[in-house]
């Protein structure tokens, strides 16, 4: 079983991603269930605007794309920016829109029998809102979204210290995100025990 993490923090390598350490802990849970993880970091890579798969010469999505349909995992890992999730994301989500009309060849959109799930960090409130704008989004797109498939970790309102400046609440997203990573593969192995149909007509 595949899995890939798409990093939607803001800041391109080599710079520390606190979206990206968080969801470190879902990767290594992942791994702990036999499955083979890939991150990719959206902010290192050339994805212009827009609601195809390819839209030409320098678009690096068509590799992104590759690799969710390589896998039977996808989570989306953002940062909360003024309580929303970040650019990357919905730059992602518009780009994932495009699989709604792409079937496999039995009909399928080709999101179907794939498992979602999504991480949020900030040092700011607002992470339940984002969890439902992603998971909304994905589930549109044709994802299945497991129970409880996300984790988060914020500092509540007002500023404060990042995820990684502080220990702060981190045993909590921590369990949280292993129980993500458990829920993720238990469907998704019901999925490919028991897949999904095309959509009735």
């Amino acid at each position: 079983m595949r899995a890939v993490v798409l990093n939607c923090t803001l800041k391109p390598s080599p710079e520390p991603s606190n979206t990206g350490a968080l969801a470190q802990v879902v990767v290594e849970a992942l791994e702990g269930h036999g499955v083979d993880v890939r991150t990719v970091r959206l902010a290192d890579h050339h994805l212009p605007p827009g609601v195809e798969s390819d839209l030409g010469e320098g678009d690096e999505w068509p590799a992104v794309r590759a690799e969710i349909l390589r896998s039977e995992i996808l989570v989306l890992a953002t940062p909360t920016w003024v309580g929303h999730p970040s650019s990357y994301a919905q730059r992602a989500l518009e780009r994932l829109d495009a699989m709604i009309s792409e079937t496999d060849d039995d009909g399928r959109p080709v999101a179907y029998n794939r498992v979602a799930g999504v991480v949020v960090t900030g040092n700011e409130d607002g992470a339940h809102h984002v969890i439902s704008e992603i998971a909304g989004g994905l589930a549109d797109i044709g994802f299945t979204i497991a129970p409880q498939a996300w984790t988060y970790w914020n500092r509540g309102p007002g500023p404060g210290p990042s995820y990684s400046e502080t220990d702060e609440g981190h045993e909590w997203s921590h369990a949280t995100g292993r129980a993500m990573a458990q829920n993720l593969v238990g469907v998704a192995r019901a999925l490919a025990a028991a897949p999904l149909g095309p959509p009735a007509s």
